[in-house]
């Protein structure tokens, strides 16, 4: 279950810095791409430590 839970959050994690990237270069939305990006690694960080901890 751990094992699944790390991949599934490095799939959602690269999504979302895909869109962060797009915000950032083609939209020129900079405080939208960096904000985006913290949301990316509480997405990576905070599944991994949830199930680690159960």
């Amino acid at each position: 279950m751990f094992f699944i839970v790390i991949i599934l959050s490095i799939f959602v994690f690269l999504k979302t810095i895909g869109y962060a990237i797009y915000e950032y270069k083609d939209n020129s939305n900079k405080i939208a791409g960096t904000v985006i990006v913290v949301l990316a690694i509480f997405a990576l960080v905070g599944p991994i430590i949830v199930s680690a901890i159960k």
